[in-house]
């Protein structure tokens, strides 16, 4: 790491926490050799095996202190908060995210997918947690973004879906993008905080959003949950958490990305939400599935950089680098992860066995499938499968005939 100013020298003695990456925004610090990555990745190894410095610990434990005040997320902060980051220039979000501008972890249940492909088997993971097992459902999606999901809901699914957001850019996009795809009809947006909505809905969703809530206010956020669902109604929270246990943000990422924000430990969250009075009825740990969203965010956000530093400048391009970089090695290297929490009003709104969501996930892929297909590939796969249905049902009844003469014997 090259160091080039004194000034730089002062910030990381000073709060290398938030020194390190302002420094780097400026110009006063570089990779000596290789890349960002490379350097930032060392000091992460370094922190997991020689721990912090004393002084950068007393340091956490100031904004420790801190935390309950920091994330103070009332209606008006929150939606400046939001602006801050979520109101930036679209042709930024454009190049960087795929197709669907989903903002969120994708999902690599094999490891190898495409940013594209990762995003939609996400929608639909989320979808089959949801179970959506009849048209028309009402469904209230808190954080929508730029209305991916909820698009995604009621196309696939028939539902009727209303998305809040904060960011005046992120809806225009949703309204103009559910007006092009003819779904005006069934999904509405509102820029509009959760807290005031009041309708009964039968499906809650919320996708990346819950980071931004702040620790102060769980228990409106829960609490809302459980008013507004219907009595045997779902909801399917997805967010960022962390595994080593309550924590506070790192400052400069609270400072120049995400103000107001904090990804919890499951901990933090469980232990609101046993008070609520809903039912915690299934919990997914995602391990390294951000880290490999992040990557592909990073790829594509340097592929486009010289184009991206014409609509900002340099400085803000060495921010959002040292932003993805800093957040993908936090998933590989300092014990970030995903949590999806699905919660139910009834304790018998759900099947007694997840097996159904395996088999909704597994269905809509089929279907996916065989819509890229043509009309003769297609009907030659319905044939296919036709006839190993009626191989298994006959297998079956002659395992059954065959039972019934051995105790007749």
């Amino acid at each position: 790491m090259k160091i080039n100013t004194a000034r730089a020298k002062r910030r990381l003695l000073l709060n290398p926490a938030l020194g390190l990456g302002e420094a780097y925004m400026d110009g006063e610090i570089e990779p000596g050799s290789g890349d960002l990555y490379e350097m930032v990745d060392l000091l992460a190894l370094n922190l997991m095996e020689g721990g912090t410095h004393p002084f950068e610990k007393l340091m956490e434990k100031i904004r420790w202190l801190r935390r309950n005040l920091d994330q103070l997320n009332f209606a008006d902060r929150s939606k400046r908060n939001v602006a801050h980051h979520y109101d930036l220039d679209a042709r930024l979000y454009s190049l960087m995210l795929d197709e669907d501008r989903q903002y969120s972890c994708a999902y690599f249940p094999i490891g190898d997918e495409t940013l594209e492909e990762a995003q939609l088997k996400k929608k639909r993971h989320i979808a089959s947690k949801l179970m959506l097992d009849r048209p028309g459902l009402e469904v209230l999606d808190i954080g929508c973004g730029w209305g991916g999901m909820a698009l995604y809901l009621a196309k696939e699914f028939g539902a009727r879906v209303t998305g809040l957001t904060l960011s005046e850019e992120q809806l225009l996009a949703a309204k103009a993008r559910a007006k092009d795809a003819g779904l005006e009809h069934m999904v509405t947006f509102e820029l509009l905080d959760y807290r005031s909505w009041t309708r009964p809905v039968d499906r809650v969703v919320s996708v990346g959003m819950f980071e931004h809530v702040g620790i102060n206010h769980y228990k409106t956020f829960f609490d809302k949950i459980r008013s507004v669902l219907k009595e045997d109604g779902v909801a399917l929270i997805h967010a960022i958490g962390r595994a080593d246990g309550p924590g506070s943000t790192n400052p400069w990422i609270a400072k120049y990305i995400f103000p107001g924000g904090y990804s919890p430990a499951v901990s933090e969250v469980l232990s609101v939400v046993e008070k609520s009075g809903l039912w915690t009825t299934d919990i997914e740990i995602l391990r390294l599935h951000y880290a490999k969203t992040l990557e592909q965010w990073r790829d594509r956000f340097m592929k486009n950089r010289s184009t991206l530093a014409k609509l900002y400048d340099e400085r803000f391009c060495r921010m959002f680098e040292f932003y993805l970089v800093g957040s993908e090695l936090a998933f590989r290297r300092m014990g970030h992860m995903n949590w999806q929490l699905q919660l139910t009003k009834n304790v018998s709104a759900l099947p007694l066995a997840r097996d159904y969501m395996v088999d909704i996930e597994r269905a809509r892929a089929a279907i996916a499938e065989q819509g890229k297909m043509g009309p003769i590939e297609a009907a030659s796969a319905r044939v296919k499968r036709d006839l190993t249905l009626h191989d298994e049902r006959k297998s079956r009844q002659q395992n059954q005939s065959g039972g019934e003469s051995s105790r007749n014997l």
